[in-house]
């Protein structure tokens, strides 16, 4: 080998140098495998977000639609009560003066 002899000490040491490169890059993969998971979890939960968004204003919508039609039957209702009564009210007094013309 040219002269030089390696020594056992430096073949270890060179080993371990090695050794620690490769644990260093696996760990790195793994390490950028995880984030790259995560980000696309936070993505999926994210776009989740948005589609429950979307479906509460659609029920807030139809909700605010339904209370609009209840409101509007109940005026109809109170319109009917008011010329129910009034021509109830009428009729009790048609039925008075009747009443006293037949006295």
């Amino acid at each position: 080998m040219n002269g030089q002899r390696v020594t056992l000490a430096e073949a270890e040491w060179v080993a371990g140098v090695g050794a620690a490169g490769f644990f260093l890059l696996a760990i790195v993969i793994v390490w950028q495998l995880a984030i790259t998971w995560r980000a696309r979890m936070l993505a999926a939960r994210e776009e989740r977000y948005k589609e429950l968004t979307h479906r509460y204003a659609q029920l807030l919508e139809d909700n605010v639609e339904l209370h609009r039609r209840s409101l509007d039957e109940l005026q109809q209702t109170r319109e009917e009560l008011t010329r129910t009564r009034h021509s109830v009210g009428s009729m009790e007094n048609s039925m008075e003066k009747m009443r006293r013309e037949v006295e």
